[in-house]
């Protein structure tokens, strides 16, 4: 027996951001975005059509921080009276971002207890419109956000069914001009999705289609795309790929890869997407035997023979310029070795189905280590 669910009404397509404003559908709003100018122009002809923003908040960071998100809520506070809808435009940090200010409404000590403590958090949460503007989080169409405490070396995860944005929209145009390092990291981010949303305790043929799909399209289109970053074709083939990828962890959650990037994120500070993704090949090579659906879902991507598909993902890799060494990264055998313990016991590794010893032996037959 298996389940499926999204409640997320998606508008893809080049031109859709124009859909934003009817989607507001009159409401107070606040929007969440970055501080770059593009972005500025973006909201600037939003409220041309919506009408202005009861309040923006354009100073999201990378990897969203409790310090400053306990700011920024305050401001939600502020406001004479309470914003009906949350406009999310950007990336993984303002989406991220944009879901702890919905359940916080104001009030960031609630979260903040909620995540501390480990404690679901039972509050009302502010509707909210997910406008993604790179192809590789897949936040949009999921329920949860990472939140990080930089001062205490901690990751936390905020998850909640209420969570999930009431509409995404998906605009390939949005992505056009995205500097390469980036449009490589969120690729990788978004295979990162879809692999672990198949060798996942949690998977399930709904989610397993989807991630087959996203798997196949990313490693076709991202090396093209990569040079040519202006291509909108390639652009759109991407955001559909992230997409689907979303839609199938948004059922399973991340696994094993994701568990492991975290603390190289926080201590080494090296971009989500990359942290994520450089173990991939070792992993796949960790459950070459896997069965059933999901090894077939596997064996779509990277056919019948899952060693050499492994050995061929590291080629892949390489040849994006990644590092597909713990050395490579700067981590000492040492750390990495408490990292992989660590992470294989954390709620992330749990979901994998595979195990500790045939990911060690992986790992020294890919020169992972």
């Amino acid at each position: 027996m298996w389940t499926y669910t999204n409640p997320v009404k998606i508008r893809f397509g080049a031109g859709s951001f124009q859909a934003l404003a009817s989607a507001i559908e009159g409401r107070r709003y606040a929007v969440v975005t970055y501080p770059d100018e593009g972005f500025r122009r973006l909201v600037a002809g939003l409220a041309e059509n919506a009408g202005d923003p009861a309040l923006v908040i354009d100073d999201v960071a990378p990897n969203p921080d409790l310090k400053l998100l306990g700011s920024q809520c305050g401001r939600f506070a502020e406001l004479d009276r309470p914003v009906e809808l949350i406009v999310a435009v950007g990336g993984g940090s303002v989406l991220d971002s944009a879901k702890v200010f919905a359940l916080a409404a104001g009030d960031f000590d609630r979260v903040r207890t909620c995540l501390e403590a480990g404690q679901p958090c039972t509050t009302e949460v502010i509707a909210m419109i997910a406008v993604p503007t790179t192809a590789g989080t897949g936040s949009e169409v999921t329920c949860w956000a990472t939140v990080w405490d930089n001062a205490a070396g901690k990751k936390y995860s905020l998850s909640r069914p209420a969570l999930y944005a009431e509409t995404a929209i998906v605009d390939p145009e949005l992505m056009i001009g995205k500097p390469r390092a980036l449009t490589v990291s969120t690729g990788l981010d978004a295979l990162s999705h879809a692999l672990e949303s198949i060798w996942n305790v949690n998977a399930n043929p709904v989610s397993a289609r989807f991630a087959v799909a996203a798997a196949r399209e990313i490693l076709d289109c991202l090396p093209r795309l990569i040079e040519d970053l202006a291509n909108l074709d390639l652009r759109t083939r991407m955001a559909e790929a992230a997409l689907f990828a979303g839609l199938a962890f948004s059922n399973t959650k991340t696994a094993i890869a994701h568990n492991l990037s975290y603390p190289i994120t926080l201590d080494y500070d090296v971009p989500h997407g990359i942290a994520c993704s450089f173990t991939l090949p070792v992993v796949l090579e960790s459950v070459a035997d896997l069965t059933g659906f999901r090894g077939s879902a596997l064996r779509a991507i990277h056919g019948d023979d899952l060693s050499a598909g492994a050995r061929s993902l590291k080629s892949w890799m390489v040849s994006l310029g990644v590092a597909t060494g713990v050395e490579e990264i700067g981590i000492a055998i040492e750390r990495w070795d408490d990292i992989v313990t660590a992470a294989f016991v954390g709620e992330r590794g749990r979901n994998f189905v595979g195990d500790k010893t045939s990911f060690g032996a992986a790992a020294k037959s890919l020169e992972l280590v």
